[in-house]
């Protein structure tokens, strides 16, 4: 059984940081992509950042230069560095991450409020 555990989620105001983690657990094997992906209400879930286990990274057009995603892969842990926070950043954040060799296995986390104030 896979469990992915998030954390650092919360209430700031516009212009602040926070710092997203999801650990993995459990059978989880060949960890390839690992990311984070956000909904607002009314909006449908949408990709903010994801790393491969090389380090290739990819983001949102809407947070580049403002948040930075890293792994440690010896952790299973991805992070997700949020700076500049704006109120339509509010969402809640959802860890993802792909694994396996023969078939691709999809896991997700519970999510995380991330509300901003204006």
């Amino acid at each position: 059984q896979v469990q992915l555990v998030e954390s650092g989620g919360g209430l700031v105001q516009a212009g602040g940081s926070l710092r997203l983690s999801c650990a993995a657990s459990g059978s989880i094997f060949s960890i390839r992509t690992m990311g984070w992906y956000r909904q607002a209400p009314g909006k449908k879930r949408e990709l903010v950042a994801d790393i491969t286990s090389s380090g290739n990274t990819n983001y949102a057009n809407s947070v580049k230069g403002r948040f930075t995603i890293s792994r440690d892969n010896a952790k299973n842990t991805v992070y997700l560095q949020m700076n500049s926070l704006k109120p339509e950043d509010t969402a809640v954040y959802y860890c993802n991450v792909v694994a396996g060799n023969l078939m691709t296995l999809n896991y997700w986390g519970p999510g995380t409020q991330v509300t901003v104030s204006s």
